[in-house]
Formats: structure tokens, sequence, C-alpha cells
């Protein structure tokens, strides 16, 4: 599936044009429900605490409400999530430095983060974020089609389809936990798969 990660995240011009007006709140509840959780889980990766990483995922959504404006979506320079990712980390490092500027000049905190913060990191990669976003990035993608899924079918079949597909629980294991028979299982995985990816594409043209 990480394959096609890129492809499976709402990033489609249509969202981008429609962020470059501040009062389209709709457009951009989408954009945060979609990404806050994905820059703070990366931030969190990167070594953050909970409060700097929440401040991470604001001071990126405000710098791509800053870009929006004079924004040119040119997917064959550089993708959406290149772009991101160079944002993302460059908020992550402002974090290091202010940890740094605000610790002991002599504490083990200050130089621990010294040379993650005297990086201008003009390439997200001088934060070793790479293997962290790509993984993140797959997650997130995951569970967007995996809340649309829920929102489709009973509790039962959800709960046969989460243990079954994605915790990849054996179908007797999942039989015995749900009350049902392995053939079941494999029945609604069968169903539930074709709406997984059903949902995954609907993701897709719903910011196309």
């Amino acid at each position: 599936m990480r394959e096609n990660a890129d492809e499976l995240i709402p990033t489609r011009h249509g969202l981008l044009h429609r962020l470059r007006r501040w009062d389209d709140q709709d457009s951009w509840k989408d954009f945060f429900d979609t990404y806050w959780k994905f820059i703070y889980s990366v931030a969190i990766n990167a070594g953050l605490s909970d409060a700097e990483a929440q401040d991470v995922v604001q001071e990126t959504v405000i710098s791509v409400a800053k870009t929006m404006p004079g924004f040119r979506y040119e997917p064959k320079v550089c993708s959406f999530k290149g772009w991101l990712r160079h944002v993302t980390a460059k908020r992550i490092a402002d974090q290091y430095r202010k940890r740094q500027r605000e610790a002991p000049a002599n504490s083990l905190i200050s130089v621990q983060t010294s040379t993650i913060a005297e990086m201008d990191l003009p390439d997200p990669a001088g934060l070793a974020l790479d293997a962290v976003w790509d993984d993140e990035w797959e997650k997130n993608m995951i569970e967007a089609a995996l809340q649309k899924l829920e929102l489709q079918v009973n509790a039962r079949q959800y709960q046969i389809f989460y243990l079954h597909v994605i915790q990849r629980m054996p179908a007797k294991e999942v039989g015995a936990a749900v009350g049902v028979t392995a053939a079941q299982v494999y029945l609604v995985k069968h169903r539930l798969s074709r709406l997984f990816k059903k949902a995954v594409t609907g993701l897709e043209r719903k910011f196309a």
C-alpha cells in the first residue's frame, strides 16, 4: 500500500485552490482534520514534547495559510507531500531552537539540541524525518479511510474487519471474540475490503 500512499491522501489541486480563501471554513476544516494528527505524530517522533508538537501543528497550519494566496501547485516540480514535509520540518527546527534559547547555557538539553538548532534546514532530510514522515503519512491515510468506513457499516462488521484485516488476527480468533464463525469473518472481510478501497478512492475524489 505504501507505493500508492502519495496518491491516497487528499492533496488535490481543488483543495489547495479553495484554501486560498481565508473565509472558506469548510475547506480549512477539511485540511486541519486531515493533517493535524499526522503533523503532530511526526513532531512527537522527532523528539518533541506534547506541547511542542502542538505548537508545530499550529505553526505549520499558519505557515500554509500565509503561503496559500500566492501558492502554485506544480506536482511535477514538487509534490504537496514534499512541500508539506519541508514546512513541517522547519517548524520542528524552530521548536528545537526555542528549546535551546530557553534552556540554561550549560544544561544537558542545550547540548543535545545545539546541533539541530543551528541547522538552517533548507532540506527537510536535515532532521532525518524521511522514514518517520512516510510511516506517519501511510498511517494517516489508513486512519482516514477507516473512519469513513466505520460510518458505513454496523459496529460488529467494523470490529471484525478491523481485528482481522488491520490487526491481522486469525479468523478463528476473531470469530471467537465477536461471536461469529470463521466463514462469516471471511465474508465480512471480502465485503468491507471493497468498501475500504472505495473509501480511499472517495477521499481522492473529494479533494479533486
